[in-house]
């Protein structure tokens, strides 16, 4: 029975302590991922999530034709290289920042309108043997140019 009621409570401390780490990702999207869109309009949406080592995320986003885009994923300083790949709906890669560098922006113009998938991967350090996996923040910030 007393089981029963310490549930409630930690499905609360969860909640509660999710919420103030979304926050804190979001405003470490706002402080360190927005200026890199530099003349690029910020499309409004903030995409931010604490992931550690190893870890992978996907997003789907729907761009559209004849407009100019960037790309920006940045992660948390403590955090190893973090690679991004951009894949079409048939499955070709357009873009991976593995091979430049991992580079934290790409720009980008489509010929059509399309759904295209952001498959995100923090990299497990070099240093990592033997220690807990490292986390921290991760965001994807997209822009466009207004003509």
């Amino acid at each position: 029975m007393r089981f029963i009621k310490v549930i409630p409570v930690l499905v609360m401390i969860f909640a509660l302590t999710s919420s103030k780490v979304d926050g804190q990702c979001k405003s470490f999207a706002r402080r360190e991922c927005l200026p890199e869109l530099g003349l690029y309009t910020h499309d409004g949406n903030y995409h931010a999530a604490v992931l550690f080592e190893g870890e992978e995320a996907e997003l789907y986003k729907t761009f559209y034709s004849d407009m100019d885009y960037r790309m920006v994923i940045c992660g948390d300083s403590k955090l190893p290289p973090i690679e991004f790949v951009v894949i079409d709906a048939d499955r070709n890669i357009l873009y991976t920042n593995k091979d430049n560098n991992y580079s934290k922006s790409w720009d980008f113009k489509l010929q059509t309108s399309q759904q295209l998938k952001l498959i995100i991967k923090v990299r497990v350090s070099d240093q990592s043997t033997g220690t807990a996996p490292t986390s921290g923040c991760v965001s994807i910030m997209v822009g466009f140019k207004i003509k």
